[in-house]
Order: C-alpha cells, then structure tokens, then sequence
C-alpha cells in the first residue's frame, strides 16, 4: 500500500447526513460525500493486512466474510491514494457491474470484516466504493462495452432488478442477443419501486439501463411472464423461442400476520405502500390502486428489517404524526464480542438513518389483534414475549393505529403463473431450485439466479449471482466462457 502507516495516522471519517428537519422535506438523496482529499486520506487508511478478509472468498459461500462480489479492496484502495481514479473505476467494474447501487445502499459486510473493525475504526470501504463510481460518471468513463462479436444466440431475461441487469449486462458483452422481460413500466425491480429515492435516486438506474441499451440489451416493459394479466406472455412459448433463459425475479410472497382483525382497512404490506411513494416521485401513474398515505396518521411498523426503515422514513416524509416499529426479536447487544464474530456479519444494534429521524423502536413485541371501528384499524394489541417467541403474561398493552404496515419479510418468488407454468422444481424455502455450480433449473435451458433462486437477499448477493449465472448460460450456449466472475 502506498501509505503503510496510514491507518496509525488518520482517523476514520464517514460521510455525513443532511439534518433531520432539512431532509424530511424531500425524497432526495441526502447523503453528503466527503471531499477529494478526504476520501484519498480514507483510502490510505487499509493498512496492508496479511488476509483482507474484505475481499470475501473465492466461493462467497453464505456466511463467510467479506464482499459477496469479491471486490479488490485494497487494491482499488490504493488507486484512490494514488490519485488514479480512472484505474480505481476500472478495476471496481471488473467485480461489481453496479457500484453505484451498492455504494450507496449495500449494508458493507466488507467494512465488518475489515481488520480494522476489530477496534471498532473499519476502512469507509462503502464511501470510497461511492466516490469512485460517481466520479466515473461524472467524468465519462463508463463507456458502453459492445461485443466486437456476435454469438447468433439469443437469451431471454425474466425480471430487471439487479440479478436480472447484472445477467442481462454481461450476456450482452459476450455477444448475446438479450431481452429483458419487466412486469412493470420501468426496469430495476426493488431498487426502483421499493428502495425509497432518499436512499437512491432513481435516475442512479435509468443511466446503467442507457449504458446497457447502448450494449445491445432490449428491455420490453410492461410485459408480465406467465399469470392472466392482460398482455402476459406465455413462459413456454418464450422458452421456445430463446437458446436460454433465466428467471431472475424477486421473491416477491410477502409474510402476512393473520391475526384477529387483519381485514381491517389501513393494513397493508409494506410492498404496496413503497411503491407508490417511489411511483409519485418519478410521475408514474398509480393505475387506479387507493392511495396509502401516512400524512397525519400514527403509523405502526411491523418487521425490525431494512424494509420496516423505509417504511419508516417514507412515513415520516409523507407527514405521520408518529411512527412505533416492532420487531419479534430481543434487542441485540449494544455491541459485539470481536474476539467471537469478527470477520463475520455480527449481530448488534444498528441505527438506520431512517429510525434516527424520530421513530419509537420496541423489541421482543408480538401484536396479538387489530382492533377498528367503522371498519378501519385504530389499535393494536400487543404483548412482550421471551425468548423463544412466548407471550409474558401481565406485559400486554396497546396501541394507537390509523396506519399499520407489514414489513416481515418474504418467503419466496410467487409461485403462481411463471413458476408453475415452466414447471420448475422449487426447493425446500419455495425458491426456485438451482445449484450454485450452473444455476440450472429442473427444466432444460431455463437457469435461476437472485432472490427467485436464493430468498430475500441483499443488492449485493443479487449482483454476484446474476454474473455467476451469466458464465453458465454463456457456457452453456458456447461451450466456453470469457466472461469475469
């Protein structure tokens, strides 16, 4: 490393936020970057470690350390030192297609896994990963990459959030014909319709779909594979018509709380109160659905998850009187034992920036029964439970309610239409079944990959394994691949 008692001499500095009171006006990104010299001086920070855990590892399996897509950290660490940030922004592309994403709404399991993190001072990995990219597209380096050749193959690409893009990207720079197939008007899946705008703008996406148009990838909006919605494509006949396709959509089957009183108007997943907001900031039509809106209400958050904090920020920006989160879970520790968890993701207490913006947080709570009137929810009923999920008795108590919103998670891809239709086999979960060698699915020349093959996942996870499933495809149709894990 360029600076070899850099992390001795510079203490780590993060990017700040705009104040609370100042951001709650808008759904802009408020994020405020550090300036040249300070992200140059962060990047002097890696230290040079013997193993940089924040690499990952070579198979990124589940559970280990570090960057799921195997960023060179401390090399793209040190171009920043250097001043060289065109070969910084060369060498962050050959792991990651969409830094920008990740730069701005990746959890940084690398920053965990930091040598550095083990006194609690982790390289700002995740701001100098921002910085590079942004500056990329500010100075015109990211060029489209068209294929000097073409294969005369063509692959057909169900579902454009990050698992899809990342496939479709890397198909189309090994000289594929590549078509991209959106149930919605616009591609980038849960980065455009559930990250809220103040986490991520969306004009962060429509440049990455302009770069990957300009590399020959067709999108084809507004067209669902599979179901009887009115201009569903049929799935076998797509497959029919394509060397290979691949089934990258969301896992999209919410967890519901079926308890007393769940009928009760005002409750509502948090996947159809996200995508609205997000659709009323670019301009896109609501198609007729009833407006969820937070404005003067009590808001209650069910799901302690990075869902249930947009839930939250978006409340508190549409105007909610309050908003009270509830998580089934203890509390977790303050703070972790290193000597235990590090490298590894450790389980503690985090803050979002949303939940800092004035939410009431309550842990070890199960809500027992939504009460109403008039046929809309205006209580909750609650009790605090132990550790293994079990109500204690004498802990109930209640809450004000005009808006509840689910934010517990997914439990797989909908199995309805597409799924059912190609007939292909699902695993244990209810996620699509296809191994981490090949990405294949029980049916021939039909591949999975993201949160339709592996569960709810991270941006990240997504990204990794729509390149992984890009080289077998590639494999698959020439035999042979060139294409970079």
């Amino acid at each position: 490393m360029g600076k070899i008692t850099g992390f001795l001499e510079i203490d780590r500095n993060e990017r700040k936020y705009e104040p609370v009171a100042d951001r709650l006006k808008n759904f802009n990104e408020f994020v405020i970057p550090l300036s040249e010299k300070d992200t140059r001086d962060q990047a002097a920070r890696c230290m040079n470690c013997g193993i940089p855990y924040c690499h990952g590892t070579g198979s990124a399996a589940p559970g280990t350390p570090g960057c799921p897509v195997n960023n060179q950290i401390p090399d793209f660490n040190d171009l920043v030192y250097q001043d060289n940030w065109e070969e910084a922004s060369r060498n962050l592309h050959s792991t990651n297609n969409f830094p920008e994403f990740t730069g701005r709404i990746c959890p940084a399991p690398c920053e965990a896994s930091c040598t550095l993190n083990i006194d609690d001072n982790p390289v700002t990995i995740k701001t100098i990963e921002c910085a590079i990219v942004d500056r990329a597209w500010d100075n015109g380096w990211l060029k489209p990459e068209i294929a000097a050749e073409k294969t005369g193959k063509k692959v057909a690409v169900i579902g454009s959030g990050p698992a899809g893009m990342a496939c479709a990207q890397q198909l189309a720079r090994a000289g594929h014909e590549v078509h991209v197939y959106e149930k919605f008007a616009k591609a980038g899946g849960l980065l455009r319709y559930g990250i809220p705008d103040f986490k991520m703008e969306k004009n962060v996406i429509d440049r990455r779909v302009a770069q990957m148009e300009a590399e020959g990838v067709t999108f084809h909006y507004g067209k669902p594979v599979g179901g009887s919605a009115p201009g569903a494509i049929d799935p076998q006949e797509l497959a029919k018509q394509y060397d290979a396709v691949a089934l990258t959509g969301g896992a999209e089957a919410p967890r519901d709380l079926p308890i007393p009183g769940r009928d009760l108007a005002g409750i509502h997943f948090a996947m159809d109160f996200l995508p609205q907001q997000n659709r009323r900031v670019s301009g896109e039509p609501l198609n007729g659905a009833p407006d969820i809106l937070a404005e003067g209400k009590h808001v209650v958050v069910i799901g302690g998850g990075d869902t249930g904090s947009d839930c939250i920020g978006t409340s508190f920006r549409q105007g909610a009187k309050s908003v009270t989160q509830l998580e089934i879970m203890a509390a977790p520790p303050e703070h972790e034992n290193k000597g235990v968890t590090w490298p590894n993701w450790p389980l503690k207490m985090r803050t979002s920036s949303s939940q800092a913006e004035g939410a009431v947080r309550e842990f070890a709570v199960l809500t027992t029964k939504f009460e109403g009137a008039d046929g809309k929810v205006t209580k909750l009923h609650c009790v605090k439970v132990d550790d293994k999920f079990k109500p204690l008795p004498g802990t109930e108590f209640t809450l004000q309610a005009e808006l509840v919103l689910l934010a517990m998670g997914f439990v797989h891809p909908v199995h309805e239409g597409l799924l059912k239709t190609l007939g292909v086999d699902l695993d244990q979960r209810g996620n699509v079944r296809a191994n981490l060698q090949d990405y294949k699915t029980s049916q021939a020349k039909v591949f999975s990959a993201g949160d339709m093959r592996r569960g709810q996942s991270l941006v990240v996870w997504a990204i990794r394994e729509g390149r992984l499933c890009a080289r077998s495809i590639d494999t698959f149709l020439m035999g042979k691949t060139d294409l970079p894990r």
